[in-house]
């Protein structure tokens, strides 16, 4: 599994494994599952990652040996 932050986008991507994404749903606003071909998910985002989340989450994942996207 991979965790990436894009800090520009405000964006928590969660990537579950290599398939190839078939599908994107928007299941609430800013929350959206990617779906293999078989309706697995590979994949989770969440926009406005900064306000979704508490401020302990972010010091988890700077413990953690992730991987963050670079900035666009």
């Amino acid at each position: 599994m991979n965790i990436n932050y894009h800090k520009k986008e405000d964006a928590l991507y969660m990537r579950f494994n290599d398939s190839p994404i078939a599908e994107s749903d928007e299941v609430r606003e800013g929350v959206i599952l990617d779906l293999d071909k078989n309706d697995k998910i590979v994949g989770l985002e969440f926009l406005d990652a900064s306000k979704r989340f508490p401020r302990q989450f972010a010091s988890i994942l700077a413990k953690q040996k992730l991987e963050f996207a670079p900035s666009a």
